[in-house]
Parts: C-alpha cells; structure tokens; sequence
C-alpha cells in the first residue's frame, strides 16, 4: 500500500534498512528515495533501537502517531455534501472580494471542529501546496480572522476561528464606511451638491453612512448619540446660529460635553440626517444639500415665492399659515 505523498511507506523503510546495512549515509539514502537528508537522519534517530533501525517497528510507530494526531473530521467523513458546501461558500466569499484560495481556508477552518486544523490539514483537505496555505493564513491572520494555537499532540501549530470574529470584522468594516461617508460629504463641499461628482459622492455617503451606523450599533444607545441629538434639537428650537459657549450654558453642559456632542455630529452626519452641522465656534443646523435635487430645491424656491403665507425654514423649522377664516 502506498503512502500518502511525503510520508515513508512500509516498503520506503526496508529500502532504508537495506541500504544502511549496505553502509550508504544519509544524504545518498534521500537521494534514491527523493527524500532531504533531514528525512532519512530523523526517521533512522527515531526508530533505532541499541543503534539498529528497524522498518517493521517504525511504520508501527508512524501509523500510530498518524491516528492520535489525526482525529476523524466531518471533513473526511463518507456522505460527500462538505466537501461541496465549503465549495460554494468559499465561491461566495471569494465573489466579496476575498482571494478564493483564501476562502477556501478560511470556509475550511469555519466548518472544523473546535480544536481547528493545522496546515498539514490544510494542506490535504484542500489538496494544494504549502505555500498556498501559507499565504491564505498570512491574509487571514492580517485581517484578525484567524488565530494560532500550539498543537496539544505535537509540534506543529493549529488555525482556529474565534467566536467573536464576524464582531472583530463587522467593526473593522464599520469604522471603513463611516470614514468612507466622512470623505464622501467632504467631497461634496468641493465639487458642488448640485454637480455629477457632487451628486455621486452625495449617494454614496448616505449609503455608507446609514451602512456605518446600522453596523455599529445605533447611536441612540450611546451617551454621544443623546447628546448630538439634544444638540439638534435645541439648535432647530433656536432657529438660528448659537455661539457654543453659550449654548453649553442654555444645555446646562460642561463645555468639553458639548463638544464632544459636536464632534460626533461632525464625524458621524448620518446622527442628524436629514440636517447637518454648520460652524465652528458659532452652530446652527440647515437642510444637507445632497437630500434634495437642483430641480426640488428650485420647486420649493418658486412655492415660497408663490405662497409667501405658509413658508417652512429648516433652521428653525417654523411654520406659518394663513389664519383661518370662519364661516
């Protein structure tokens, strides 16, 4: 019976025997086998007995060593649908972005038993290079989904997937989509709400940015997102620009509260979306530009000159109409 590829077979250690009775050395025993050297030195140091090296004795040895350290996995089990299930799951992270040899890793150690799988496992689950599998645990370990583990009953190291990963990874993305909407309302500041670039940019921070808040959790469950919110509320109440001194006073706040209320407004717009921040040392809220079209904000325009009676500001989000008439 022939070994699996880089394990000596039964056959390989009586060659071996044979040869060292013949007085050949290490180096010359791997060449004819194809083995390194280091192959044949540790395989004679370890099953010689009284400085004679014994084949029988040391396949013994290997099989039993194979099977402490290869516990059966649902991977190896008859009944074939893991084997296709990590397929397709690999080929959907892999449409995501994910290089698809590193999704094949990862979906692998994702579906392994708690005490997770070394690279020799890897290596043979797969049915790829060491090199490979290498590579893949290196871009894993880069984005912190996988962890090392020493080997209880060896040498080597195991790959494991903690059960918190998908919350590293879900806040590592979070933290990407807010500063990605923070660039994007930037972006609009400078190419202008009302142009291509400005509307593009304009759609894509509202994206990323409800993304960002959903993803980290609502900011009303936060001390910050209260405050930013208490923040709007009386800048909308004021219907006017505030000095920020001032209004710490009126919100009865120590002034590094208030700005860090401020701060969060300012890093995180989708907290008062549909309005946003204005100023520095004095505030106010307005409408953002990127929420209504040229064409709707010149809708409203013509409506108010038309009905100056019944007129909206979002500043201060006042509202008149006409008295009414009785009958």
């Amino acid at each position: 019976m022939n070994a699996p590829a880089g394990r000596l077979s039964l056959d390989d250690r009586r060659r071996i025997a044979g040869w060292l009775a013949d007085g050949l050395g290490f180096a010359e025993i791997g060449r004819r086998l194809g083995r390194p050297t280091s192959t044949i030195s540790r395989e004679v140091a370890r099953n010689s007995t009284s400085g004679e090296y014994r084949p029988g004795r040391a396949q013994e040895a290997a099989t039993y060593r194979a099977r402490r350290r290869r516990p059966p996995r649902p991977h190896e089990q008859p009944g074939g649908g893991v084997r296709a299930f990590v397929d397709e799951f690999a080929a959907l992270l892999a449409a995501t972005g994910l290089p698809r040899m590193t999704a094949r890793v990862f979906t692998c150690l994702l579906t392994a038993e708690a005490g997770g799988l070394t690279s020799a496992d890897l290596v043979r689950l797969l049915r790829v290079s060491p090199a490979s599998v290498s590579k893949s645990i290196g871009a894993l370990e880069a984005m912190e989904l996988v962890a090392r583990r020493p080997d209880p009953g060896g040498r080597r190291e195991r790959y494991t997937i903690d059960d918190d990963v998908w919350l590293r990874a879900w806040q590592a993305d979070t933290g990407a989509h807010g500063r990605i909407a923070e660039v994007a309302q930037r972006g609009i500041g400078i190419f202008g709400p009302d142009t291509t670039a400005g509307t593009r940019l304009a759609s894509m921070g509202r994206f990323f940015g409800r993304l960002s808040e959903q993803m980290g959790g609502s900011t009303l469950a936060e001390a910050a997102g209260h405050d930013a919110l208490t923040v709007v509320a009386a800048l909308v109440h004021a219907g006017r620009p505030f000095p920020v001194a001032e209004l710490a006073t009126v919100l009865g706040w120590p002034r590094d509260r208030l700005e860090t209320a401020l701060e969060a407004l300012r890093r995180r717009p989708a907290i008062a979306d549909p309005l946003e921040l204005r100023g520095a040392e004095t505030v106010t809220v307005t409408a953002r530009a990127d929420r209504l079209s040229p064409g709707r904000r010149e809708a409203i325009r013509r409506f108010r000159e038309a009905s100056p009676a019944a007129v909206v500001t979002v500043e201060g989000c006042r509202t008149s109409s006409p008295p009414a008439t009785s009958t």
